[in-house]
């Protein structure tokens, strides 16, 4: 009787072991917006299509970008806690509207250029990565910045002093205080909006990054240029903790270890394009892929 208890234990142990480690058929991803194509199609798109080769695991990968899943970036990290995906990437600052701590990431005014940014990233991603998993149910995978959200402006912004009454187009809470804290007037606008707002004088500088400003032919509608970060846009990739939990320890290795690779790729895509969306904002003949 003992020894029929016990084997009827240990086959009961390995059932529950393989139902644990049962990895999901389909991994449902929910990627970025396919309007931000460096990003989409050089890094992310091809990074999770190889992603069972690379790491192993037999799940197919179902691969849908915001925009054509009709998802807005402020419900991604609610959608991921709910389990309608098993993978999201996250535009952390408008996640942030759902609970402030995420916004600690990058509070507008801390890190002014990439370098420094990394610093807090490094610093803070532990303790960022346990309030996500017990705040969301989701473990942070990646960790990378849009790229330097900066100024552009119909006017010179040459000390503090120059934001006085200034109307300046922001879009998350702590940019918003620290316009306000500098004495101007947070406008919260579309992105898609800044370009007419600047031209009727709506607001009197737009926030947003170098290659974005670019591509939203900001140039035409200011005169300044405002190289100094705001704040760094930061972005992640997070993992279901439900989905996570279903793979073999060694595959959470091998996953690890590809999203750094594409989290490294991410910080490297920021700093590439920021320089050149800055010379081709200002003119300069080192511009190569952006619009003078």
């Amino acid at each position: 009787m003992k020894q029929l208890f016990q084997a009827t234990a240990l086959a009961f142990a390995c059932v529950a072991s393989t139902t644990a480690w049962a990895e999901p058929a389909t991994l449902k991803v929910l990627g970025n917006f396919t309007g931000n194509k460096k990003q989409v199609e050089l890094v992310e798109q091809p990074f999770f299509m190889g992603l069972p080769k690379e790491t192993g695991i037999s799940s197919k990968i179902g691969y849908s970008p915001m925009d054509l899943v009709n998802v807005k970036a402020a419900d991604a990290l609610r959608l991921l806690k709910s389990g309608a995906f098993d993978v999201a990437s996250v535009q952390i600052g408008l996640a942030a509207r759902d609970d402030p701590f995420l916004e600690g990431i990058d509070l507008a005014g801390i890190a002014t250029n990439l370098a420094d940014q990394r610093k807090v990233v490094d610093a803070i991603r532990e303790e960022f990565d346990r309030e996500v998993q017990t705040r969301f149910n989701s473990k942070v995978m990646t960790l990378w910045p849009f790229g330097p959200q900066i100024l552009f402006c119909k006017k010179a912004i040459d000390n503090m002093d120059d934001f006085k009454g200034t109307k300046v187009r922001t879009f998350t809470t702590s940019m918003a205080s620290m316009i306000e804290g500098l004495g101007g007037s947070p406008v919260t606008l579309q992105y898609g909006e800044v370009y007419l707002a600047l031209q009727r004088g709506v607001v009197d500088c737009g926030v947003t990054a170098s290659s974005a400003g670019n591509g939203g032919k900001w140039p035409e509608v200011t005169s300044h240029l405002l190289p100094l970060a705001v704040s760094n846009a930061m972005q992640g990739h997070f993992i279901n903790l439900d989905t996570w939990k279903q793979f073999t320890p060694e595959q959470q290795a091998k996953l690890t270890a590809a999203f750094k690779k594409m989290e490294d790729d991410m910080w490297a895509l920021a700093a590439n394009i920021d320089a050149d969306a800055t010379a081709c904002n200002t003119g300069k003949d080192s511009c190569k892929e952006h619009t003078k």
